[in-house]
């Protein structure tokens, strides 16, 4: 990829906040819902509890930052009760000006190695599973991973280390940090130039995906 040599990946700073939120608000813009909360969910994320800022990772491009992914700590519970920490990443995104280059492979397969070193075992995220399962993403069902005893499709598993999750019935316990109050949302949007919410198709397919679960039969 001609990108390569000019790409930096390193972790976010505190001069990158308001770039990166920027960008996060370009990138999600109508994409699932009319506006977004990306952005205010990218700037609540910091100052959480289950925040993991060894794995909020920026691309750099020439100085801009094009690029950027941000995890949480999450918690998987099994039939016995024990409770498991994992991880859970989002927003991620790349500048709408450098996607479909291979950028977001190189930020996850970055943010990967470093969760591995830092000895973390698996990761469950809520997405497309076509913009996943080429990441080694697989679905929940496959892996006994429930969210309140269903499986839904857009929930994801990545097992960071093979079989670490076999054996076992999961619940998956998401992070409150995840919670948005979408009055702040509009609050916080306010900051930013103004932009038109729009329908868009992309959404009715996000709908469709998230509100559908896969069944054990």
């Amino acid at each position: 990829m001609n990108l390569n040599k000019n790409i930096i990946i390193r972790n976010e700073t505190p001069a990158d906040y308001r770039a990166v939120e920027k960008m996060t608000r370009e990138a999600f813009w109508n994409l699932y819902m009319p506006g977004c909360v990306e952005h205010y969910l990218a700037h609540i994320l910091r100052s959480a509890s289950d925040f993991i800022p060894e794995l909020d990772l920026v691309v750099e491009k020439d100085n801009r930052i094009i690029g950027n992914v941000m995890y949480t700590k999450a918690k998987l519970i099994d039939e016995t009760g024990r409770e498991k920490t994992i991880l859970t990443f989002g927003p991620v995104c790349v500048d709408p000006d450098f996607q479909r280059q291979g950028l977001s492979k190189l930020l996850l397969e970055k943010s990967f190695t470093i969760a591995k070193q830092l000895n973390y075992d698996a990761i469950v995220i809520f997405g497309m599973p076509s913009n996943y399962v080429s990441r080694g993403f697989e679905s929940c069902l496959k892996h006994h991973v429930s969210l309140n005893g269903t499986y839904p499709t857009a929930m994801l598993v990545k097992e960071l280390v093979p079989g670490v999750l076999k054996e076992h019935q999961w619940l998956y316990q998401e992070s409150p940090a995840m919670n948005v109050d979408m009055a702040k949302v509009d609050t916080f949007d306010q900051t930013f130039k103004p932009k038109a919410k729009e329908w868009q198709p992309s959404q009715e397919e996000f709908e469709i995906i998230s509100h559908s679960t896969i069944s054990e039969n």
